[in-house]
């Protein structure tokens, strides 16, 4: 038997043991989070990141007491937020003053509030790559007094024999069409250009060293290579052109998979990472490092359709992005279960199969781990914070903070 079987053998032990302890059984799913595993993950991305800041990728967690709790290591700094609406309750409850949207918004209200607000107008830089958006922003208020903070969101695909590999985020790709809008706000009242981002998805968010899949995994990994030295001679470039018109704060870059790789190139001076947090399921096959999953979500056995099967409650807790088996959850304690194929993790039932099937009971705890980080805390309002076999903390989740971003 491996050692990791032993290891997720253990965790199931340990982490029913942990829900057993409280004081009533928790409605399922029930979501934890190691924080051993969390705070190991926390420092290992700031060793990746060989001394420049991590700034906390909100969407990855959506659980204000890790997101502080992250803060709180040494060599993170800020977070990178998803909504306008996000970062202003992220700023008014003190969870930051140092906020960045990784995303455009044309939210009226946000943008409204965000413009009257010289403390929330301080603390946030909104992210645009047209015009449009400074447009949606001036649309919400009546004076331009309060100076709005903005960063550019650049194009950072990889651009191979006329194809482009990588997330489609912003039309703004050469140097020419950068520069052009960079004087645009630098020449409009009431906006500051304080920074850049260049997101690299297809380095970050994608897997490079799946056991079953070597031809692939080569292929994925010589075209991050190719991406990464495309990009950095598209970062110096247009460094380079932006030095004469404005001072950056800050030029962000990368992700949890691709954190040594960003923090080489000189032009980047911080890294985004949030999935690194917690490793979900779609970051077990990383040549750049070893995951340590840190997130579960666990559900009761209500059924036993045969000796050798189990059915849990719910399951269906599919990840966004193209439709996949990746985008799945995984059985993961005890080890060696498995969806089937003909209903896999279905809204109201899971049928699982594989050898420990057949020892579950009714009313034993599996524990599945989520495809992607921070999409499981959108289905709990409560997260039990989890060390050796003790539940030390219950904090809220986005959801159970009422808020809706």
């Amino acid at each position: 038997m491996s050692d990791a079987f032993v290891d997720r053998n253990r965790l199931w032990s340990r982490l029913g043991a942990a829900v057993a302890s409280l004081p009533e059984p928790p409605p399922t799913p029930i979501a934890v989070v190691d924080l051993d595993a969390f705070d190991a993950n926390a420092a290992d991305l700031v060793r990746r990141a060989g001394g420049k800041p991590v700034r906390v990728a909100s969407k990855s967690l959506r659980v204000p007491g890790l997101i502080t709790r992250a803060l709180a290591h040494d060599g993170f700094a800020g977070v990178l937020a998803f909504t306008v609406a996000e970062a202003l309750w992220l700023h008014e409850t003190g969870v930051s003053d140092d906020i960045v949207v990784a995303y455009p918004s044309v939210d009226a209200a946000a943008l409204g509030r965000l413009a009257a607000s010289p403390s929330a107008a301080a603390a946030i830089t909104l992210m645009v790559d047209d015009v449009a958006h400074l447009d949606a922003v001036d649309a919400t208020r009546s004076s331009r007094a309060v100076p709005v903070r903005v960063a550019l969101d650049l194009d950072a695909g990889l651009r191979l024999g006329g194809q482009h590999i990588g997330p489609k985020r912003s039309p703004l790709f050469d140097t020419a069409d950068v520069l052009a809008l960079a004087r645009r706000v630098v020449e409009r009242d009431g906006f500051r250009l304080v920074g850049v981002m260049t997101y690299e998805g297809q380095v970050a968010g994608v897997q490079d060293d799946v056991p079953d899949q070597r031809t692939r995994s080569l292929l994925v990994r010589r075209l991050k290579q190719a991406s990464m030295a495309q990009l950095e001679v598209r970062r110096r470039e247009i460094s380079d052109a932006l030095a004469g018109l404005v001072d950056l704060e800050f030029w962000n870059g990368g992700g949890s998979g691709s954190v040594e790789a960003t923090a080489a190139d000189g032009a980047v001076t911080e890294i985004a990472a949030g999935s690194g947090l917690l490793v979900p399921g779609i970051f077990d096959h990383y040549a750049s490092f070893d995951p340590r999953p840190a997130a579960y979500f666990g559900l009761r056995v209500t059924r036993k359709p045969t000796p050798e099967m189990a059915t849990v409650h719910g399951g269906g807790l599919i990840a966004s992005g193209a439709t996949g088996a990746d985008r799945s959850p995984v059985p993961w304690a005890p080890p060696g279960l498995h969806l089937t194929g003909l209903e896999g993790a279905g809204e109201v039932q899971t049928p699982l199969t594989g050898h420990p099937a057949a020892l579950l009971a009714i009313g034993d705890l599996v524990w599945f781990r989520h495809a992607k980080s921070g999409e499981l805390f959108e289905h709990v309002r409560d997260v039990h914070l989890v060390r050796g076999e003790s539940v030390t903390e219950v904090v809220p989740s986005y959801r159970g903070c009422d808020r809706a971003f």
